[in-house]
């Protein structure tokens, strides 16, 4: 059995939050994630402060974590174009460098301004520049199992997008249900498929649910053979950029639970994520 990977995403969580979260308080919560012992935390972003405000100090967060003290957890960051690439390969904290491409033409504008050829067309500049710095490419496809555009969408689309980006160099691919729209059903099937005809790459899920179906779509992930999970503490956060109403986060405390009735929860600091779970009414204000 392959080994678990939680990737805790207090990014995601804080990127469409109204009210700016001070730069020390991300400094203290994120420094206590890292105790934890998660395999990735989704730390910040590398894009237009005016897209998004509340990431506009990444840069000085990351500069400012103990991250050296903690190499079984590497830093992922997330970039939109070639500009927060630059930034994101020089950054001595990160390990990882996170890509959004949507299935959906119109989500692609919305949250890179770019088309989907375009994107696309990006991603081996992206392969180039982290293999070159040794980091390691994440390509996240948005709206993996529908979109609320009305847009064609089929999840062979999956299978034939994952074939050009691994013959691209990507290894690690993650499908996010952007806007919480597939039932745990489509998250087995899509899963299933595309595993079964991408192998040799690690495949992931960014899940949105509601509490209700959270444990259903985890499960889901996990009977279609998936091993990496995209959470966040508390289930804060949604994707502010869809146009429609946010639809939060896997929370963390739901894959931990799912994990450890399976005997499959990997090794964390407990006492640290407890202290990281007190955190949570200051980081998420």
């Amino acid at each position: 059995m392959a080994a678990v990977q939680l990737i805790e995403c207090p990014r995601d969580a804080w990127q469409g939050l109204p009210t700016f979260i001070p730069t020390e308080v991300k400094i203290r919560y994120l420094s206590a994630l890292l105790r934890v012992g998660f395999y990735t935390i989704d730390a910040g972003s590398f894009v237009s402060p005016k897209a998004v405000p509340q990431m506009q100090d990444t840069g000085e967060v990351l500069a400012a974590l103990p991250y050296r003290d903690y190499p079984q957890t590497g830093i992922l960051v997330i970039i939109a174009n070639s500009r927060g690439l630059e930034e994101a390969v020089a950054h001595p904290a990160v390990r990882y460098i996170g890509y959004p491409l949507s299935l959906s033409e119109t989500f692609q504008q919305q949250n890179t301004r770019q088309s989907r050829a375009e994107a696309e067309a990006f991603i081996p500049e992206i392969v180039q520049a982290a293999k070159t710095a040794d980091k390691i490419p994440v390509v996240y496809l948005s709206m993996g199992f529908g979109n609320p555009y009305g847009e064609t969408y089929h999840p062979q689309e999956v299978i034939d997008t994952a074939g050009r980006l691994v013959a691209m160099g990507v290894e690690i691919i993650s499908l996010a249900d952007t806007v919480g729209v597939a039932t745990p059903d489509e998250v087995y099937t899509t899963l299933s498929k595309a595993l079964e005809a991408v192998k040799g790459i690690t495949w992931g899920v960014h899940l949105h649910a509601d509490p209700s179906s959270a444990w259903a779509k985890v499960e889901a992930a996990w009977e279609a053979g998936c091993r990496r999970f995209d959470s966040a503490l508390g289930g804060y956060g949604g994707c502010p950029f869809a146009g429609v109403p946010l639809v939060s986060n896997l929370r963390t405390e739901t894959v931990i639970a799912f994990l450890r009735e399976k005997g499959a929860l990997p090794p964390l600091n407990e006492m640290a994520l407890l202290e990281a779970q007190a955190l949570l009414p200051q980081a998420f204000v």
